[in-house]
């Protein structure tokens, strides 16, 4: 055994078997310490790998300001990370053997960039921060996700959870009324401010966490319309841009970045499916196609499938007077054409729809049998859908969903002769009837709805 004294390290290296490293002319050799190493201001330069056979002899690694950059540096602590300073951890750099702390004593900055600018082959569990959003985000190994906000919502229910419903049909008048409910708690709805004199009736609600888009109406000289609100404020819709081509009675669905429009009628029924980019303001873009033609229909999602349930189609008058019980589907992060997902347990249109991450209801619609009637999907799976219950009692069609991933509101509706102004509500993860809610500020139907937090959310 050969031992080297004094060498610069402060202790002693006993080398077994010649493995040597330090100043040797083979650079295959090693150097084994079976002691400890100590040093000061070390610059490395290149690659490293520093593993031991029980970490770090130090409880303690500290980085003072400096940058950690792309394909540098790689090490392995079982104890703790100090960062002191100024870091910046690019998207390459890994820390392995998990540590158990990390204390952060200044700032520690993430890679960021819009939502264009993400890599196109991440690595699963990659995190950063998206300036279009002011979120955080991670890398699934299929999809970019936003870190969820369900604590905050649980703690601060005003801060989020906010369902809001816009125009209508009230009596035998159209009406502007946006009216907003915090979805946790039960109670009568509250005045929001008033859509654009555009936004009337048959309009199509979805939104992100925070906008809430209303598009398409019946009115021939404006059913192109787009409008859109800041959900955690009150005040009157904006105008966004105009659809591929002008529509109501149309579904609507959204992920955190993209809202989705499908079908529709411009009077005679469609199967368009058009899109948005939710945080910025520009007209819709053709997407794909409806795997049929269809009117009066509603949309669920999940964090990546945009699902159109039902409709009708005056097009097909021997089909139960045109009444569909189809569902499709699209991937909202990539365009193309609708496929089958299954169908509901009736055919019926006008119907209101809300989900959360996993599950999505559709409710009462036409005829009357089916005005009470939820039906329910488990969105990740295609299957025909199987009934979760009824409404509070008080049959409706042509009502508007909104949730906040974990309760279903359906507000609304029209129960012949008129409009009604009732709110039910289900929890989606049980079956079972709705239970009273409230009630909203004016009678209406063929309202739009919109949430800040429904089950699309998170996804891209």
């Amino acid at each position: 055994m050969a031992t080297i004294r004094r060498i610069g390290f402060g202790t002693i290296f006993e080398l077994e078997n010649d493995v040597v490293g330090i100043g040797t002319d083979n650079p295959t050799h090693k150097l084994q310490a079976l002691g400890n190493i100590r040093s000061e201001a070390e610059t490395d330069i290149g690659i490293s790998s520093l593993t031991t056979y029980q970490g770090f002899t130090d409880k303690e690694a500290r980085f003072t300001t400096g940058q950690i950059d792309i394909e540098s540096q790689s090490g392995a602590t079982s104890g703790e990370i100090v960062i002191d300073g100024d870091v910046t951890v690019s998207s390459a750099t890994t820390f392995t053997s998990g540590p158990q702390n990390l204390t952060v004593t200044d700032t520690f900055t993430l890679p960021s960039g819009d939502t264009n600018s993400r890599e196109l082959k991440p690595t699963a569990g990659s995190l950063r921060f998206n300036q279009d959003f002011a979120t955080l985000e991670f890398y699934t190994g299929n999809n970019w996700a936003t870190v969820n906000t369900f604590t905050e919502m649980q703690n601060s229910p005003g801060n989020r959870g906010r369902g809001v419903f816009a125009a209508g049909v009230s009596g035998p008048a159209e009406t502007r009324t946006i009216d907003f409910i915090n979805i946790a708690s039960k109670g009568n709805a509250i005045s929001f401010g008033e859509a654009f004199p555009q936004v009337e009736s048959r309009v199509a609600g979805t939104g992100n966490a925070i906008r809430g888009i209303f598009a398409g109406t019946n009115d021939t000289d404006s059913h192109e319309i787009i409008e859109y609100i800041t959900t955690a404020s009150e005040g009157d819709s904006i105008d966004f841009g105009n659809l591929s081509e002008g529509r109501g009675t149309m579904g609507a669905a959204a992920s955190s970045t993209r809202a989705i429009f499908m079908a529709g009628r411009t009077p005679s029924s469609q199967n368009i499916i058009d899109y948005i980019e939710i945080m910025t303001t520009g007209n819709a873009l053709d997407f794909g196609d409806c795997t049929e033609q269809a009117q009066w229909v509603s949309c669920n999602n999940s964090t990546t499938r945009a699902i159109r349930m039902g409709g009708e189609n005056s097009v097909s008058p021997g089909n139960q007077g045109g009444r569909l019980d189809t569902i499709d589907f699209v991937n909202i992060s990539s365009k193309g054409n609708a496929v089958d997902f299954g169908k509901l347990t009736s055919k019926r249109g006008e119907t209101a729809s809300c989900s959360s991450a996993t599950r999505g209801i559709t409710a009462s619609g036409s005829p009357t049998q089916s005005k009470t009637q939820f039906d329910y999907i488990t969105m990740a799976s295609e299957g025909n859908a199987i009934i979760f219950g009824d409404l509070t009692g008080r049959s409706v069609a042509l009502a508007a969903g909104v949730s906040n991933g974990t309760r279903g509101v359906i507000a609304g509706g029209y129960l012949s002769p008129g409009s009604v102004n009732s709110i039910d509500f289900v929890l989606f993860s049980s079956t079972g009837n709705a239970q009273d809610f409230g009630e909203l500020t004016q009678d209406r139907w063929s309202l739009g709805g919109v949430s800040d937090s429904h089950g699309g959310l998170g996804g891209f």
